[in-house]
């Protein structure tokens, strides 16, 4: 064990602290006994610069698959193509009404206490992406959101505007092993916004180029089916909101809806949340709720770290890599 791992076992030992060891403990056990995992991400943790150890979770074969929110797909590329032109606000909470509008005139995004460039990151990527779309179009191809930037990553199409270390860039590593990808959602994204647009303005002719959500789901279903055959699934779960949400219920669609051919609920669940368990919040919901769902079973080893996911996720991580 490397020694963030040393110091995770000597100093974590309660609460909150001791249920981030037991998770990552029962997530290197799940891998272990032959069992694959699902990581999903919500919130903004590709600007947090997840990408850092999630890169390298994925080249060592600890994730599988990944549900996430089209932003975080899109702004690991934003970091990855415009890092030098970011400005931090530590002083976020203080900002104005006005300084908030100023930073709008500077065509600067934020997002808590990092502004993401819209010229430098969005719109170089728009450039690109735009090309692709416009081109499956003409030749009658669709394709999912994803799959549209893993074909510009693979062909190197943006390299020359790298400003931040490749292995750090979770897109690319999972790029490069063709690892499944699920963006529920993605039409609430700046990506998703700009196709939107130029369906409108018949840029683009055929709205259905890019594949929809109810594919994904579908793609989804073929996915869980085909790899839980053979190996137990975990889900570790990154926030709440629709990366979460959506994932989770193609077990009970499958068993309850499709019928035809049972699957096993998830094997390991894992959730980072800041939302706290009340009445009526699905990402404050314990996990033992999602049993009467169908979604997990009795046995399921189930774990909610209460904190901050860009503090605890890459702790885990490093816990999982035996850093």
């Amino acid at each position: 064990m490397g020694s963030i791992s040393q110091f995770i076992d000597r100093h974590y030992r309660h609460f909150n602290a001791a249920v981030l060891k037991d998770a990552a403990d029962a997530y290197i056990a799940h891998l272990d006994n032959g069992g694959k995992m699902m990581v999903t991400l919500a919130g903004a943790m590709s600007t947090a610069e997840l990408g850092v150890s999630l890169a390298e979770m994925i080249r060592g074969d600890k994730v599988h698959a990944i549900a996430c929110t089209g932003a975080n797909l899109e702004e690991d590329l934003f970091n990855l193509v415009a890092r030098s032109q970011y400005v931090r606000l530590p002083n976020y909470r203080e900002l104005s009404p006005q300084q908030e509008e100023e930073l709008l005139r500077r065509h600067l995004n934020r997002v808590t206490d990092t502004c993401i460039p819209e010229k430098e990151a969005i719109r170089r990527i728009e450039r690109v992406v735009i090309d692709e779309w416009i081109a499956a179009g003409k030749k009658k191809e669709r394709a999912f959101p994803h799959e549209f930037l893993f074909k510009v990553l693979k062909e190197c199409r943006l390299k020359k505007f790298y400003e931040i270390d490749p292995g750090d860039s979770w897109t690319i590593a999972a790029a490069h092993k063709d690892l499944p990808v699920f963006v529920p959602g993605w039409e609430d994204s700046t990506l998703g916004n700009i196709y939107a647009a130029r369906c409108i303005t018949g840029a683009i002719t055929d709205v259905h180029t890019v594949r929809s959500g109810i594919e994904y789901m579908i793609a989804l279903a073929d996915w869980y089916r085909r790899v839980s055959q053979e190996s137990s699934i975990g889900f570790f779960q990154i926030g709440g909101g629709i990366a979460g949400d959506f994932p989770i219920c193609v077990v009970p669609m499958l068993n309850q809806d499709v019928v035809s051919m049972a699957v096993p609920e998830w094997g390991y669940f894992c959730q980072i949340s800041d939302s706290t368990t009340s009445f009526g919040s699905y990402s404050g919901a314990v996990p033992n709720e999602k049993i009467t769902w169908g979604k997990l079973n009795v046995d399921t080893p189930r774990f909610v770290i209460e904190s901050d996911a860009t503090i605890v996720a890459p702790l885990i991580f490093a816990k999982i890599l035996g850093w």
